[in-house]
Parts: structure tokens; sequence; C-alpha cells
């Protein structure tokens, strides 16, 4: 990737301090995904019970959907008797696809699901995270189904090698259930309430280019990088120079790999999850920038996580205030590490070296060990750093 020009990178601190209303919303998201990473207060991973697909006669009435409000959605208090019945069939895709962190971290209760393909929207990891520990989690960008597939590179890290647009879940929801989806994804004036043709995969071991079942309307919150108009969106979003830059971490990839096992989703998409090579720290450098960065900024986020139980209502809506805390202590985090963490102690967003290249090349038991050695350091490094914060942790982890 190119070094930003110098002028660029003297003007970031001045930018921290500029967060519009497109910010706040992106912040939440980041935070929602930083939640589903939460770990429970036991050991055992919880068993869900499993869902009925939606009824044919729920999919074709879905073909007379319209958009949502969700910025509206978000602010009701009440719902009429008539509200109160009607259901959304909601698109999920990445973590969201993990029974523990959509039905358990999120508290959301489904009524069925159903496995699709999306084939106007693809499969990205552009929504920043925190340098050295996630860096990247899950979003969804616009597909032209018809385009040539992009020339696949040797160092893409194959998160860029699925060319058959995004596989994912519909759950029909109650709509109390997708208000509290919007409040917590981050649902306002940077995001918006699409309506996208879904097809029903069939039960396969490979993903059909177009299956032949007739579609229907899911909804999904969707926030596109140019505006309907054709111009630019605001640069005061925390978005990075090259958005298909950074890697998700094993802990990460791990949410997503297991939502798909558990969903049953087609083995020769679940191979292509698999093949993501993860972040991966490969100097002593990184591994002591990272415990730096986490030091000074992991109290500033765990703070953020404590007040946001704290001060959400029932349907995760947060003062105006703390929304704007949550976005100028995450633009203050990436400033500080463009302008002088990633100059002194390394990459924290993409894996470093011709050996962490052939990380993830074979999937064996050796490398599941290395994923949960992966996993328990990463927790082991956010308690230390916390300063040991007992009583924050077990807050943390209270809606697990």
């Amino acid at each position: 990737m190119s070094t930003p020009p110098p002028q660029l990178t003297q003007q970031l601190p001045e930018q921290a301090g500029q967060l519009s209303d497109e910010a706040v919303p992106l912040c939440k998201k980041i935070v929602s995904r930083l939640q589903s990473l939460r770990p429970g207060r036991s050991g055992q991973k919880r068993v869900f019970e499993p869902l009925p697909q939606p009824s044919r006669e729920r999919l074709n009435a879905s073909l007379n959907d319209a958009p949502i409000d969700a910025d509206k959605l978000a602010s009701a208090d009440t719902y009429s008797a008539k509200e109160k019945a009607k259901t959304v069939l909601y698109l999920a895709y990445g973590s969201n696809l993990c029974n523990e962190t959509f039905r358990g971290v999120r508290g959301i209760r489904p009524l069925s699901q159903l496995n699709v393909l999306v084939p106007s929207l693809r499969l990205t990891f552009d929504l920043p995270g925190i340098p050295y520990s996630e860096p990247c989690f899950a979003n969804t960008a616009l597909r032209t189904p018809d385009a040539p597939s992009s020339q696949v590179t040797t160092d893409d890290y194959h998160k860029n090698r699925w060319h058959k647009g995004l596989v994912g879940v519909v759950y029909e929801v109650t709509l109390a259930d997708y208000a509290h989806i919007i409040a917590t994804e981050g649902g306002g004036s940077a995001y918006n309430d699409i309506l996208v043709d879904c097809y029903v995969l069939p039960k396969s071991d490979t993903v059909p280019e177009m299956p032949a079942s007739a579609p229907f309307k899911a909804h999904t919150l969707f926030a596109p990088i140019v505006k309907a108009d054709g111009e630019a969106r605001s640069t005061d979003r925390i978005t990075r120079p090259d958005p298909s830059y950074a890697q998700p971490s094993a802990r990460y990839l791990k949410l997503i790999t297991d939502g798909a096992a558990e969903c049953e989703l087609p083995a020769e998409y679940r191979e292509y999850l698999h093949d993501i090579r993860p972040y991966t720290i490969t100097s002593k450098k990184q591994a002591m920038g990272k415990a730096l960065f986490l030091s000074i900024w992991l109290p500033f986020v765990m703070l953020v996580f404590t007040l946001s139980r704290q001060l959400q209502d029932e349907k995760g809506r947060a003062p105006k205030w703390f929304a704007f805390l949550t976005a100028l202590v995450f633009k203050g985090m990436w400033v500080s590490y463009d302008g002088a963490f990633k100059k002194v102690f390394g990459d924290g967003e993409r894996t470093a070296g011709d050996d962490a290249m052939r990380i993830r090349e074979v999937e064996d038991s050796g490398v599941d060990a290395e994923k949960e050695g992966l996993l328990e350091e990463a927790v082991e490094v956010l308690d230390v750093q916390a300063g040991r914060r007992k009583s924050i942790m077990e807050g943390w982890s209270d809606e697990a």
C-alpha cells in the first residue's frame, strides 16, 4: 500500500475533532462487533434450539415490502397492535451467523431462518476495529453480478477470492427485535434500511452462480460509500486508506466459521471462510506495540462498553452525547495508530513476513490448536492491559 502524503498525516489530528453524524452510527456498529467477542461467564457453549424455515406465504409476501425508516423505527417508544404482529425478514452475515452472537449476546429471538444467496452484495472486511487486536470486521458492498472477476494477487490473504455473491442467513424477527438490531448496529443517517433480492440456497456442497429458485425480499442495513446522487460520502467517518488492506483476527474469523457450520452453509463457502488468513503478529516490535497500544486505549474501550450497558435502554438506544463520545474514542485511537504506532512498532492491520503468508494453508488439528492459542493469548492480553478490572469484566459479560 502506498504511504499517505505528509500533508494528509498532518491533517489527521485535526480530523479527529470533526465528527459528522455519519461517524457516530459507524462507531456504534464497531462497538457491536467488539461486543460479539465478549467471553461468557462459563467456558461452556450454549445450545440453541433449531429454527424452522419461513413459510412460502411469508416469502411471497416480502415482494410487497417497502424499505423501513431505520431512524424512525429505532427511536419509536411504542408500537400499535398491528405493528407488534408484523415480522421482518432480516439478512444477516459475518458474526451474526453465530448463534452465540446473534441469539446469545445480542438477545435476538428469531422466529425462523433460511440460508440464502444475494447476488447484488458481496462480503468485505473493511469495517475498522482495534489495531493489533481486532483490525477489522465484516461488512457488505454492492456487487455487479455480471462483472468480470478481478485478478487475484498472491498477497490478498484470500479475503477477496469469493465471486458468487453474499452467502448469508435470513432471519424472520419481530419488529421490536429489528428495532433493537438497528439501534445496536448503528442505524441512522449513515445507514439505510434497504431491500435486496435473496435466493434460497438448495442443500448442496456448492453455491450456484444464480439459483433457479424465485427471489424474495429481505431487509438489511447498508452504508454505501457513494450517495445516491453520485456524491462521495463525508471522509469524517472512520475509513482506512485501503478498505481491503486489513485482515480480521483469528477470534473473529472463528465466530464466522462457527456460525457458517451451525447454519450448515454450503461446504464450498465454508472452505473459503476457513481459507482466509487471519492477522498475526510476527515480530517482537509488533508485540511491544500491541501491549503499549492496548495499555493506552483499552481502558477507554472498556469504559465505552461499561457505559453502553448502563446507558442503553431496552431497545439498545443510547444518548447522543454517548454516541459522540464513542466516535471520539475510536477516531482518536486510529489517529494515534496512523500517526505514531504504525511507524514505530509496525503494522497492526496486516500480517507481515513470508512465514505468515502460509498461515492456515493446511486445515488440520494443528491449525485449530494454533487458533485456540491465539484466542487464549488475546483474552489474556486484554485482561492484563485492563489492569485486571474484575468488576468491569464481570459487567462486560453479564449479557452473554
